[in-house]
Protein backbone atom coordinates (compact mmCIF):
# COMPACT_ATOMS: atom_id res chain seq x y z
CA UNK A 1 0.00 0.00 0.00
CA UNK A 2 2.63 2.41 1.35
CA UNK A 3 5.18 1.49 -2.08
CA UNK A 4 1.81 2.40 -4.56
CA UNK A 5 1.24 5.63 -2.52
CA UNK A 6 5.11 6.70 -3.01
CA UNK A 7 4.73 6.39 -6.75
CA UNK A 8 1.97 7.93 -7.42
CA UNK A 9 3.39 11.12 -4.81
CA UNK A 10 6.83 10.63 -6.94
CA UNK A 11 5.39 10.48 -9.97
CA UNK A 12 2.80 13.60 -9.31
CA UNK A 13 5.68 15.84 -7.91
CA UNK A 14 7.61 15.38 -11.12
CA UNK A 15 4.47 16.06 -13.15
CA UNK A 16 3.37 19.37 -11.58
CA UNK A 17 7.45 20.48 -11.55
CA UNK A 18 7.39 20.06 -15.35
CA UNK A 19 3.83 21.81 -15.60
CA UNK A 20 5.08 24.59 -13.55
CA UNK A 21 8.28 25.03 -15.80
CA UNK A 22 5.66 25.14 -19.09
CA UNK A 23 3.73 27.19 -17.51
CA UNK A 24 6.73 29.91 -17.04
CA UNK A 25 6.92 30.07 -21.20
CA UNK A 26 6.05 33.36 -22.24
CA UNK A 27 3.05 33.75 -24.47
CA UNK A 28 1.46 37.25 -26.45
CA UNK A 29 -1.81 36.01 -26.54
CA UNK A 30 -5.05 35.67 -24.33
CA UNK A 31 -5.29 31.85 -24.70
CA UNK A 32 -4.21 30.18 -22.00
CA UNK A 33 -1.50 28.07 -24.24
CA UNK A 34 0.12 26.57 -21.84
CA UNK A 35 -2.96 24.82 -19.88
CA UNK A 36 -3.91 23.81 -23.44
CA UNK A 37 -0.65 22.42 -24.45
CA UNK A 38 -0.16 20.51 -21.23
CA UNK A 39 -2.92 19.25 -21.22
CA UNK A 40 -3.14 17.32 -24.86
CA UNK A 41 0.41 15.79 -23.98
CA UNK A 42 -1.00 14.65 -20.74
CA UNK A 43 -4.07 12.84 -22.47
CA UNK A 44 -1.52 11.35 -25.56
CA UNK A 45 0.75 10.41 -22.85
CA UNK A 46 -1.92 8.58 -21.25
CA UNK A 47 -2.87 6.72 -23.88
CA UNK A 48 1.10 6.18 -25.13
CA UNK A 49 1.84 5.11 -21.77
CA UNK A 50 -1.24 2.57 -21.50
CA UNK A 51 -0.29 1.40 -25.04
CA UNK A 52 3.34 1.12 -24.11
CA UNK A 53 2.86 -1.03 -21.31
CA UNK A 54 0.59 -3.12 -21.84
CA UNK A 55 2.01 -4.23 -25.64
CA UNK A 56 5.25 -4.74 -23.51
CA UNK A 57 3.69 -6.95 -21.11
CA UNK A 58 2.38 -8.96 -23.89
CA UNK A 59 5.28 -9.63 -25.83
CA UNK A 60 7.38 -10.46 -23.01
CA UNK A 61 4.48 -12.83 -21.99
CA UNK A 62 4.23 -11.08 -18.12
CA UNK A 63 1.88 -8.67 -16.43
CA UNK A 64 1.31 -5.22 -16.49
CA UNK A 65 3.59 -3.39 -13.84
CA UNK A 66 0.50 -1.55 -11.97
CA UNK A 67 3.19 0.48 -9.85
CA UNK A 68 4.79 1.39 -13.04
CA UNK A 69 1.24 2.47 -14.52
CA UNK A 70 0.45 3.96 -10.84
CA UNK A 71 4.06 5.86 -11.24
CA UNK A 72 3.57 7.09 -14.63
CA UNK A 73 -0.49 7.52 -15.26
CA UNK A 74 -2.27 8.51 -12.01
CA UNK A 75 0.80 10.25 -10.42
CA UNK A 76 2.71 11.87 -12.95
CA UNK A 77 0.10 12.63 -15.90
CA UNK A 78 -2.59 13.49 -13.09
CA UNK A 79 0.22 16.22 -11.83
CA UNK A 80 1.13 16.96 -15.05
CA UNK A 81 -2.28 17.55 -16.56
CA UNK A 82 -4.80 20.08 -14.77
CA UNK A 83 -8.40 20.51 -15.04
CA UNK A 84 -8.76 23.21 -12.33
CA UNK A 85 -6.55 25.66 -14.17
CA UNK A 86 -8.38 24.71 -17.17
CA UNK A 87 -11.39 25.55 -15.75
CA UNK A 88 -10.33 29.33 -14.21
CA UNK A 89 -8.93 30.05 -17.23
CA UNK A 90 -12.09 29.22 -19.12
CA UNK A 91 -14.08 31.20 -16.74
CA UNK A 92 -11.55 34.04 -16.91
CA UNK A 93 -12.12 34.19 -20.84
CA UNK A 94 -15.78 34.53 -20.27
CA UNK A 95 -15.59 36.63 -18.13
CA UNK A 96 -13.58 38.79 -20.46
CA UNK A 97 -15.55 38.82 -23.15
CA UNK A 98 -13.79 36.32 -25.02
CA UNK A 99 -16.38 33.02 -25.42
CA UNK A 100 -15.04 31.95 -28.87
CA UNK A 101 -11.86 31.26 -27.21
CA UNK A 102 -13.14 30.26 -24.27
CA UNK A 103 -15.32 27.64 -25.85
CA UNK A 104 -11.90 26.42 -27.19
Amino acid sequence: MYKNILCVAAGGALGSLLRYGISTIPVKTDFPVQTFVTNIIGALLVGFITTFVVLRAEQSGGRVSARLLLLLKTGFCGGFTTFSTLSLETLSLFEKGRCTMGTV
